[in-house]
């Protein structure tokens, strides 16, 4: 599955490019509309673990730790981390597809600017 949010109408819209295009749309399969973005990722190694709305993301995070710390795997369950709110979709759509890159775009997250006035088309 091939995976790409695109900014529109001031909405993430998360589009599911491995399906063909619609006829009635254009476009392909939307598989979340959102007005922002929670990227959860392992802090060490950078590896994008979940991606979506912000409510399920900090949902599974939570959960997930507390799997991780109930089966004693402490440094698994502080490795989580998730970064919510209007980023860049650039940077975003980057973490889908670079493995590893959610830990260098946390560490400039500082300095990008607010993802909602970044609009690229493609």
């Amino acid at each position: 599955m091939a995976l790409q949010y695109q900014l529109k109408q001031g909405n993430y819209h998360l589009y599911d490019l491995s399906t063909p295009l619609s006829k009635a749309t254009g476009e392909h399969r939307l598989r979340l509309m959102t007005d922002t973005v929670a990227i959860a990722f392992d802090a060490r190694t950078g590896e994008l673990r979940e991606h979506g709305s912000p409510t399920r993301i900090h949902s599974w995070a939570n959960n997930t730790r507390r799997r991780l710390r109930a089966e004693g795997a402490l440094d698994r369950a502080n490795d989580i981390v998730v970064v919510s709110g209007p980023l860049p979709v650039d940077e975003i759509n980057k973490c889908l597809q670079i493995n590893g890159y959610c830990r260098r775009m946390f560490s400039r997250l500082a300095t990008m600017p607010h993802g909602k006035r970044l609009q690229h088309t493609h």
